[in-house]
């Protein structure tokens, strides 16, 4: 797939002149976005932080089922930073993924990471998805679920999967019991109402909207169910819909497997520094041993092996991780040191009150919005033909999704989002990103009629755009500024390098990497 975009690289080069655009007027009361009577009114309060000053604050009622407009009410928490400029475009709502990641401090940085002259020509509205963060009820199946020292995630014995596996149905049935009846709103299509239900309540007849992660199924689903309601549509990091959710995960196994060995080939390319070796291979030998030894005697008792893939699986959502991964990684290999690596653990792996809400709604979710096998012998013949091939995530990434085997409420049909009514949309994606490999972005791309893909050649990070490769950023801002996306007539239609890999933390430049830290550490793992 790497050679693919790499071919149509000068395909790309070319169409500076051949664009598609659609109008950058869409003024209150224009015939591009005219304004519709509002049915809810948004009262919107200063809630400014030291980053996001502007940002502003509102909550919004909507129906726990939308089938039914006299059910129960839950309540969205809403964050706008608002537009400043005369020309005005309409509501740009941004999602971080998950699902169950919280918007709200993404509004804030969208609007201060695009160029200001684009940005103040939109409300930014960020939000807290149905059951995430600030929105209530907020779930929280079960507290603590991920408090160390958990069992190995490696079933290397039937005791230790039978305890594994009474912990996933311990979660559902927790789940059950205390959420009865919101489980069966806590779904991908219910998020979609809510989202027009926000459009519908900010007055505007249609919306831009910008995903990343889950965040672009979200949007895509958005799409299929009302196309005339999209105006502007951005994906970053693309899921492939054809997968939801079970093949998707397995997928991800082993793109998970292949960032973790180019991981290993980067600490080796530094053994001047590691001192781990200049063999990947003999590197990736070290990182298992040091597993092997903290599942029989976790460090401080706090890092065991389970705790050690939660620390090490963030370095394959984003390389800027793994200066500080693989000094704890030599310092625990080369000296027996746990400090570093429990500070690790505390920084990347280590899950709170925040982790508990974002994992409790992401399985509720993920096992509503499609069928899951009931029979746990199909997971573990499917999960040990993983391990065999890319055991480094194969395992603990069962277990995480292993809830919706037992999950107590029925599932629905994943949305066909194959649309011919949509306007341009712009895609992005990395060829090697792991959490939502390449193929997504392709499939995406041939079944949104009128989309443009762009591509990061031999990229991993998840979440591109705004991460510093200014090239992605100059196609996001056409688009955003007055609808222009690149046509290369093939598979992909534009381009852009790579960042350069990070350096070690002595060596290092922070000036890129600071944007992409503070975009990944909006969009969480697991996403």
């Amino acid at each position: 797939m790497t050679k693919r975009a790499a071919a149509l690289c000068g395909a790309a080069a070319v169409v500076a002149g051949m664009i598609t655009s659609i109008p950058a007027d869409a003024s209150a009361g224009s015939a591009t976005a005219p304004r519709t009577t509002q049915t809810a009114k948004l009262s919107w309060t200063k809630c400014g932080t030291a980053d996001y000053p502007t940002l502003q604050c509102a909550s919004l009622k909507v129906p726990l089922d939308h089938s039914d407009p006299l059910s129960e009410r839950i309540t969205l928490a809403l964050s706008r930073v608002p537009h400043t400029a005369e020309t005005y475009q309409g509501p740009l709502l941004v999602n971080p993924g998950g699902p169950g990641g919280s918007g709200l401090q993404m509004a804030g940085f969208v609007a201060s990471s695009l160029p200001k002259k684009v940005a103040a020509q939109y409300d930014v509205i960020g939000f807290d998805p149905r059951g995430v963060g600030a929105s209530k009820p907020a779930l929280d199946c079960k507290p603590k679920h991920f408090g160390p020292v958990r069992v190995d995630s490696l079933p290397s014995t039937p005791a230790m999967e039978k305890a594994n596996l009474d912990r996933a149905e311990s979660f559902a049935k927790a789940c059950g019991k205390k959420y009865a009846n919101l489980l069966p709103y806590i779904d991908t299509v219910s998020a979609v109402h809510d989202l027009d239900s926000i459009r519908s309540a900010l007055g505007a007849e249609k919306i831009n909207y910008f995903g990343y992660s889950y965040g672009t199924y979200l949007g895509a689903v958005y799409g299929k169910l009302y196309p005339e309601r999209v105006r502007r549509l951005v994906l970053d990091s693309v899921v492939d819909p054809d997968g939801v959710w079970y093949d998707d995960n397995l997928g991800q196994s082993y793109a998970f497997n292949d960032r973790h060995l180019a991981f290993m080939a980067w600490v080796a390319r530094h053994d001047a520094t590691y001192k781990l070796g200049k063999d990947p291979a003999v590197v990736e030998a070290k990182w298992y041993a040091m597993r092997k030894a903290l599942a029989e005697k976790p460090a401080q008792k706090k890092v065991g092996a389970s705790e050690l893939e939660d620390t090490f699986l963030p370095g394959g959502y984003y390389n800027g991780y793994w200066p500080t991964l693989a000094e704890a990684f030599a310092a625990y290999a080369n000296n027996k040191k746990e400090e570093p690596l429990v500070k690790a653990y505390g920084n990347f792996g280590a899950i709170d009150a925040a982790g508990d809400n974002g994992y409790s709604v992401y399985a509720a979710v993920q096992c509503r919005d499609a069928s899951w096998p009931r029979d746990w012998n199909q997971w573990r013949k499917d999960t040990w033909a993983v391990h065999e091939k890319a055991p480094f995530m194969a395992w603990s990434n069962a277990w995480y999704n292993a809830p919706c085997a037992f999950w107590p409420t029925d599932s629905v049909r994943p949305v066909d989002v194959s649309n011919d009514a949509l306007p341009p949309s712009l895609l992005f994606q990395a060829t090697n990103d792991a959490a939502t490999p390449y193929e997504g972005g392709v499939t995406v791309h041939r079944e949104l009629r009128g989309s443009s893909l762009v591509v990061e050649e031999g990229g991993g990070n998840h979440g591109i755009v705004l991460s510093g490769n200014t090239c992605l950023d100059k196609h996001l801002e056409a688009y955003l500024a007055d609808g222009k996306v690149p046509r290369g007539g093939g598979e992909v239609d534009a381009v852009c390098k790579k960042l350069p890999d990070p350096k070690p933390l002595s060596t290092r430049v922070t000036s890129t990497t600071s944007q992409g830290s503070t975009l990944h550490g909006l969009l969480g793992f697991h996403g």
